[in-house]
């Protein structure tokens, strides 16, 4: 789709038309991948898996392929082909899910999990470094903010299809054989946004502002040993998803409704998340860190209502940063180095996620207490790493790029 001669209006359109377009791929990839996650803890623990066993391989998961996220977006901006790696990435990603179905050991079912990690790792930082070039036409927390909305709608519809085939007594195995539908549908999606938009950097008109650039590019560091120390005191759905199973908080059926909710709060903050921080910026980031750090007492030490609301506070910290920091990312750096900075941001978060979630699995079967204290200390040591990049960057009234 040729874009380089049209008026500013014709590019905008485009540019929406493109986020929106991705993200209902993203909505049914979502309804595959994280269907699968919100029973992967007790699909697990059915298999023989113990707490520390749930929590390493969630951490490993997470840690291998945020990891990778540094290779796919270096090779990203090296070569140019951020529709292939993106592809392939999204290949992994989905078709991991339905072969769990054929799993009967604890030990493959944790392989294809990891697997499905490393293939949403290896699309994401182009993907995302095509999404802000329309993000520069919407506003990036907006464009952002509008595809984790679709996103997270599909993670809302995965696990209530899973709680279905549940409770109308279907196994783990046919939950993940049914997910084969929603990722056919994403894959041929995303073939066909590569025909119409093959080269989604013509939506991008202005031009690197280098000396900007090097300002925003030193807080890139600050924000990122911030958002380290959150990573770390977010405990992963399959634990608490773990913790609802072992003490029957929840029922079997209402463990992946639980995620399907912190799916939807997640989706809809996210459309306010966006225009938020397109009007307010950063400071909108510490605000719902502190607010959401309070998830991990509701939810380890509460009952079932006090869980439930532990979730939500839990899904509006995940979405604020998945949402916020694709969008502060990508006003901090050049747009033909976003794909490496991406994978930067998120090795580090992947890093910081795998140590924190082996920490809490340990501390889970020592202490819960003592697992709620760490999330939470570590969560609130980040306030002041990103008062101070607020406080020395006037990132709100930074205009990047």
């Amino acid at each position: 789709m040729p874009l380089k001669n049209s008026s500013p209006n014709i590019r905008k359109s485009s540019a929406l038309k493109f986020v929106i377009l991705f993200g209902i791929i993203s909505l049914f990839a979502d309804m595959t991948y994280e269907g699968a996650r919100s029973i992967t803890g007790p699909y697990l623990a059915f298999l023989g898996a113990n707490a520390l066993t749930v929590g390493f391989v969630a951490g490993f998961g997470e840690l291998l392929g945020y990891g990778l996220r540094l290779i796919s977006g270096y090779l990203a901006d090296r070569t140019g082909k951020y529709w292939a790696i993106t592809i392939i990435g999204y290949v992994f990603n989905l078709l991991a899910v339905p072969l769990l179905a054929f799993t009967g050991h604890w030990w493959t079912a944790s392989t294809l999990i990891i697997i499905e990690r490393m293939g949403k790792a290896i699309r994401t930082p182009p993907r995302d470094a095509m999404l802000a070039h329309a993000g520069q036409q919407l506003g990036m927390g907006r464009g952002f903010g509008l595809h984790e909305a679709l996103d997270q709608t599909g993670a809302l519809l995965g696990p209530l299809i899973i709680a279905a085939m549940l409770y109308y007594q279907g196994s783990y195995r046919e939950s993940f054989a049914i997910l084969l539908i929603p990722a056919i549908i994403a894959l041929t999606l995303l073939g066909i946004a590569r025909h119409l938009y093959s080269k989604p950097q013509d939506l991008e008109t202005e031009k690197n502002n280098l000396e900007i650039s090097k300002v925003q590019g030193r807080a890139f560091w600050f924000y990122l040993a911030g958002a380290s120390l959150i990573a770390a005191g977010f405990a992963d759905f399959p634990l608490i998803a773990f913790h609802f199973a072992r003490l029957n908080i929840l029922p079997k059926t209402w463990i992946p409704i639980a995620y399907a909710i912190a799916m939807g709060v997640d989706g809809f903050a996210a459309l306010i998340f966006g225009h938020l921080y397109d009007r307010k910026g950063f400071v909108i980031l510490i605000i719902i860190t502190i607010f959401s750090s309070f998830f991990a007492p509701l939810v380890f030490l509460g009952n079932f209502s006090f869980a439930l609301a532990g979730v939500i506070l839990w899904s509006i910290g995940v979405g604020a940063h998945e949402t916020l920091m694709r969008a502060i990312v990508a006003k901090m750096i050049v747009k033909n180095k976003r794909a490496s900075a991406y994978g930067i941001f998120n090795m580090s978060y992947g890093i910081s996620w795998f140590l924190g979630s082996v920490i809490m699995g340990a501390l889970y079967d020592y202490s819960i207490i003592s697992l709620v204290i760490f999330s939470m200390a570590i969560q609130l040591t980040s306030v002041p790493v990103l008062l101070f990049v607020l406080t020395i960057q006037r990132i709100p009234q930074a205009q990047s790029n």
